[in-house]
């Protein structure tokens, strides 16, 4: 552990000293609250058969990389982040790493945003935040992020990069092009796993520049062991009835 790490371990570690004893006078119902909340076992159980298919590629050491393709609600994302954190806490990986193509930001140019990095891409990961939030406080992510546990890496600055014992996410992998989606499933290293999120009804990149669609069409071409794919439909949309029924209006279900 460097000098740097250490010493922001000790005033974390102070500073929720501090913060229990005052709790612990106040009102003891409080930190008991923390506790339960945030350290509570992390269980990923299935809604549908769909989801079940998912959680057990998840779980598969097996399997490198997964793909969790489908609407909106289905629990891509929350799942992924769930299963990422249970193996963070098991101490199977050392850190989570958190990327997105930010398309509707011209040229994935994040400059004009304010703040460093992580606030810069603070909108497009906010859906990721809040799975984390419900498993570690606000201070502790914060701590997170300043280790390096967590790691906010924009598709565009990965190129050249190489993870080991990490679990990346990759959500919203529609609006990645071919080569990016090339790039980003190369960077994975020794002890690493990544999962791929997307959904290709809402994707502003069309075929033929799709990076989702296009490894779709490789890997039904040419197969792989290590490679999982579940595809989600409206079915499986566990979010709110209202969701599927917006998704009907809009005509993305058939």
């Amino acid at each position: 552990m460097s000098r740097k790490a250490r010493r922001s371990w000790i005033e974390h570690f102070t500073n929720d000293n501090k913060t229990q004893r005052q709790r612990r006078n106040n009102d003891n119902t409080i930190n008991l609250q923390d506790h339960k909340r945030y350290n509570k076992r992390i269980e990923l159980l299935p809604r549908n058969l769909r989801q079940e298919d998912y959680i057990a590629n998840l779980q598969d050491p097996e399997k490198s990389i997964v793909f969790a393709i489908g609407p909106a609600g289905t629990g891509k994302t929350m799942l992924a982040v769930l299963a990422g954190i249970k193996l963070l806490k098991e101490g199977e990986i050392t850190k989570i790493i958190i990327t997105r193509p930010a398309v509707g930001v011209e040229g994935e140019k994040h400059g004009f945003l304010p703040g460093d990095l992580n606030s810069k891409m603070e909108p497009w990961t906010r859906p990721i935040f809040d799975v984390l939030h419900e498993h570690y406080s606000v201070k502790e992510t914060a701590r997170m992020l300043e280790e390096q546990i967590l790691e906010i890496s924009p598709l565009a600055f990965m190129r050249g990069r190489t993870f080991k014992e990490a679990w990346i996410i990759a959500d919203e992998m529609q609006n990645a092009t071919p080569s990016q989606m090339k790039m980003l499933l190369t960077r994975l290293g020794e002890g690493s796993r990544m999962v791929v999120t997307g959904d290709v009804m809402q994707a502003d990149r069309k075929e033929g520049e799709n990076g989702l669609l296009d490894f779709d069409k490789l890997l039904t071409k040419n197969g792989s062991d290590l490679i999982a794919w579940t595809a989600f439909d409206h079915k499986d949309i566990e979010r709110h009835p209202a969701v599927r029924e917006v998704l009907r209006i809009y005509g993305d279900l058939i």
